[in-house]
């Protein structure tokens, strides 16, 4: 019985050590791969991003998104790169924001 057990055991170390392998052989690729794509420019100019309401009393991850907007009180205007990620934060807030294309 002894004798079983221990094959077990020896068993699940070898396939913890492969799976170990496998999983460092995929970061290396990813991180190959990361590196190899040039990073895709979609900035189709800017816009004008200004907050009309104040952040009390909303969600934290909009507080967040408003802030990194660059807003830091009502009235205040910034010129921030019309690109998904910018377009996405304003979609997030955009009962906070008004937005004015260049």
């Amino acid at each position: 019985m002894a004798n079983d057990e221990q094959k077990k055991v020896a068993k699940k170390k070898a396939t913890k050590k492969t799976a170990t392998k496998k999983t460092a052989a995929k970061k290396a690729t990813a991180k190959k791969e990361a590196v190899e794509k040039p990073a895709a420019k979609t900035s189709a100019g800017k816009m004008r991003v200004t907050q009309i309401k104040s952040l009390i009393g909303t969600i934290g991850r909009h507080r967040d998104s408003v802030r990194g907007l660059g807003l830091r009180r009502v009235n205040h205007t910034v010129e921030v790169e019309d690109t998904p990620a910018t377009r996405g934060m304003v979609n997030k807030v955009r009962y906070l924001v008004r937005v004015e294309k260049d």
